[in-house]
């Protein structure tokens, strides 16, 4: 079962209803197949690091890219497993290799394929030998609206100090070591103000947490526009979930099933790390559960982000969270 489509479940389309090789690549480019994406606005801050401002559409992060001549979108999700390009654009690559269906939380998808990336370049630091995922996102650029290249997951940024800003709508990559040291120390001018160690289950950033008083098992994932949690947590926890309505989901298959929907209160990773009622739905999580190898409670997505300027380091398993300069 493909964990990539899974996470691309996450990237929850709610409606009112509710609804490659160059020798001398440029430095906001990225190279794949000689084909080269160039990301709007990239900024080099050293050797070593790279600032790229993002748009928020809903609740996605998106950046900006451009691929022969083309303008698009690619989506950053910390969830998914690898780098999935968008069938729709790429049409004219050969398919290395044809997957199986695989069933997802609400049906069939069919027509995944894997494609090798053989190199893939961000500005000074270059990528070998990724795999990407071949899959026909059109349903998303219909309800988002914009034209979808592709989405950048775990593959690519676990080479990276990744911090993801939406205070500043930025993300910035930093290259580090085999131990998780960034290869230049002077980064970030914000004050860390606080650390959280997570548990990486294959791709998945696991994190120890609470709601309310009750010890809980959250995800993190950028793709996923609201928080959710599973409808099986223990009723202590469930009791600081507050419905308001119920809510149609569409997800990878295309088809729909009806949720939940309401605001979480009483979240916290620690005495010092909390956060305000989040919008969540309560949806089943034993079939993600059962694909990821977890034993998750609930995901955190873009409120935890919108709440939290923090800084995802794969490599050490942990998280680093910046001051925000105004108080919210």
């Amino acid at each position: 079962m493909s964990k990539t489509v899974f996470t691309l479940l996450l990237l929850f389309l709610i409606h009112p209803v509710f609804s490659v090789n160059n020798d001398n690549p440029k430095e906001d480019e990225i190279i794949i197949n000689s084909v080269p994406i160039r990301f709007t606005g990239a900024t080099i801050i050293n050797k070593y690091s790279t600032r790229i401002p993002f748009k928020l559409v809903d609740r996605l992060i998106v950046i900006e890219g451009k691929i022969k001549g083309k303008n698009g979108n690619f989506i950053i999700d910390t969830g998914s497993e690898s780098l999935i390009l968008n069938k729709v654009h790429f049409t004219t690559y050969p398919f290395e290799k044809e997957k199986k269906n695989t069933s997802g939380i609400l049906d069939d998808v069919d027509n995944l394929f894997e494609k090798n990336i053989k190199k893939l370049s961000l500005k000074h630091i270059s990528i070998q030998n990724k795999r990407s995922d071949i899959i026909d996102l059109s349903h998303i650029e219909k309800s988002k609206k914009i034209k979808l290249l592709g989405i950048i997951g775990f593959d690519v940024l676990k080479d990276y100090e990744v911090f993801i800003d939406l205070y500043l709508n930025q993300i910035t990559l930093t290259k580090i070591d085999e131990n998780g040291n960034t290869l230049n120390k002077k980064v970030y001018l914000e004050k860390i103000v606080d650390t959280i160690n997570f548990k990486l289950k294959k791709h998945t950033i696991t994190l120890k947490g609470y709601i309310g008083r009750e010890e809980v098992t959250f995800g993190l994932d950028s793709g996923a526009e609201f928080n959710q949690i599973n409808k099986r947590i223990g009723r202590r926890a469930l009791k600081h979930f507050y419905p308001k309505k119920r809510v149609k989901l569409i997800g990878a298959s295309k088809k729909q099933i009806e949720v939940l929907y309401g605001n979480l209160f009483r979240v916290k990773l620690n005495d010092k790390t909390y956060f305000g009622p989040m919008k969540t739905m309560l949806t089943n999580l034993n079939n993600m559960n059962k694909a990821f190898g977890t034993s998750l409670d609930g995901i955190l997505g873009y409120e935890f982000f919108a709440q939290k300027r923090v800084i995802i380091n794969y490599k050490k398993e942990k998280l680093y969270f910046i001051k925000y300069p105004l108080i919210r």
